[in-house]
């Protein structure tokens, strides 16, 4: 019943449409060449490599005295209208010369009557437009030199590489990073002298230069990578990879010169266990921390477990074992390290976020000020753990309280407030807390057996009749 009317009805549409469409496929095609020709021309609009990665751009927005750093999407291309021509046909258009008026007797008498007034300041236009447009006829002058001022041009713009011998101490010095690798030393040789065992100088002396040549290459393989974002921050711009004092090659093969002989120093000379402990230090900072911190703020908490195994390598190059009271000491580093390292970050955020590193203190700056409240405050209850198991006496829970107490105090006025003086003030205190808290624990170190026993008088024995 309603066939018939229905297919009139879909042919009818069907008609129409196709009328259309065949209207419509000239603009189309010229459209389309348009498209490609503007996407020939542009080549911002091209595919590359770094459409098939998403690489989040950072920046920085301050808000209520707080850094946030959020992602910022890439901005779409704007396209310009083009007019949809034929691209295949190109016009000349010809500059036409202009055609100067006759002007008869009686219009000059008009004109000169009218224009005398301003005579003066059409004279000044016509020199200055005179002017102009003998400067834009003359022809540009090209500066045409010679082949060796060509040459001595080239050269001052690349230098050869040249590296003085004079100069190499203090470059290898901060390669290395010295401060931080004496640090790293003087945490291992406290862990060495708290071990309960005779004290060896030739084995504190191995193990000492063992830890050290470890760091030195940890440090330089961490500077080889971050160059490009060391070059972004004003704290790391002078280090000499940066600066183009030495080449790459020469700072990773420094580093091999220091990590591989530090390492089967203490594998051979000490013992295997602190090999192991100071090639995982090296791959845990290289390897782990040093891509973290562009990635996520975890990059803190493996940079802390990276700066507490040096005491524990300490411990274990004088006993040969991993035992509780070495863990106490990595647990000092551990905690310690978040309000030294926290109080540093937070007065240079602007400096991590310019350089692309994702810190507590510029993506979680409450997290920040937490953290090290947090752990200033775990440097009590560790002090107070020390004797009992057996480590110190129980007067270094009652000595080492005032400094805990203080570097707590400080913590939390950074928690309060969360200023650039607070933070400096907590940071500046942790440089002295931390010698100040070992040398405490070294004063109060609980004596070994053989020193329990050689102090004892023997016992006398019962005569026998």
């Amino acid at each position: 019943m309603y066939k018939t009317p229905c297919s009139r009805l879909s042919g009818l549409a069907g008609v129409s449409l196709k009328q259309k469409l065949l209207q419509n496929v000239p603009r189309c095609n010229q459209s389309a060449r348009c498209f490609l020709q503007l996407h020939r021309r542009d080549p911002s609009t091209w595919l590359t490599y770094q459409h098939l990665n998403f690489l989040k751009r950072q920046y920085v927005a301050k808000n209520n005295s707080e850094l946030h750093q959020r992602a910022s999407l890439k901005q779409a291309p704007v396209l310009t209208i083009v007019d949809e021509r034929d691209d295949s046909i190109e016009r000349q258009v010809q500059r036409i010369p202009t055609v100067d008026r006759v002007v008869t007797d009686t219009e000059a008498q008009s004109e000169f009557s009218t224009l005398r007034p301003s005579t003066e300041n059409a004279a000044v236009q016509e020199d200055s437009v005179s002017s102009t447009v003998a400067r834009s006829d003359e022809t540009p002058r090209v500066q045409v030199g010679t082949a060796e001022a060509r040459e001595a041009r080239l050269d001052r713009q690349w230098k050869q590489l040249k590296v003085d011998l004079a100069e190499l101490p203090d470059i290898y010095s901060r390669l290395s990073k010295i401060k931080l690798t004496a640090l790293v030393v003087t945490t291992a040789a406290a862990g060495f002298a708290m071990a309960p065992v005779p004290f060896d100088p030739i084995l504190f002396f191995v193990s000492s230069l063992g830890t050290g040549l470890a760091s030195c290459a940890a440090n330089s393989i961490n500077q080889y990578f971050e160059v490009p974002f060391d070059s972004n921050m004003n704290r790391t711009k002078n280090r000499p990879l940066v600066r183009g004092q030495i080449s790459p090659l020469h700072a990773v093969s420094f580093a091999l010169a220091c990590g591989v002989p530090g390492v089967a120093l203490l594998t051979l000379a000490v013992n295997p266990l602190t090999g192991f402990l100071g090639a995982l230090n090296i791959f845990l900072y290289t390897c782990c921390y040093t891509p973290l911190k562009r990635l996520s703020i975890t990059n803190t908490w493996v940079g802390a477990l990276v700066g507490a195994i040096p005491p524990v390598m300490g411990w274990t190059a004088a006993t040969g074992c991993l035992e509780p009271g070495a863990l106490l000491l990595g647990g000092f580093l551990y905690s310690w390290q978040f309000p030294h390292f926290n109080a540093l970050s937070w007065n240079l955020r602007e400096d991590y976020s310019r350089g692309g590193y994702r810190m507590m203190s510029v993506t979680h700056p409450g997290m920040c000020k937490r953290v090290a409240l947090r752990h200033s405050l775990a440097l009590i209850g560790l002090s107070t753990l020390a004797p009992m198991l057996d480590v110190t006496t129980w007067t270094f829970p009652l000595i080492s309280l005032p400094i805990n107490l203080y570097i707590s105090y400080l913590a939390f006025r950074f928690y309060y407030k969360g200023d650039r003086s607070n933070a400096r003030k907590l940071f500046f205190c942790s440089l002295w807390h931390l010698p100040m808290l070992l040398l405490l624990a070294l004063t109060c170190k609980k004596p070994h057996r053989d020193q329990e026993d050689a102090a004892q008088p023997p016992a006398t024995l019962p005569h026998t009749l």
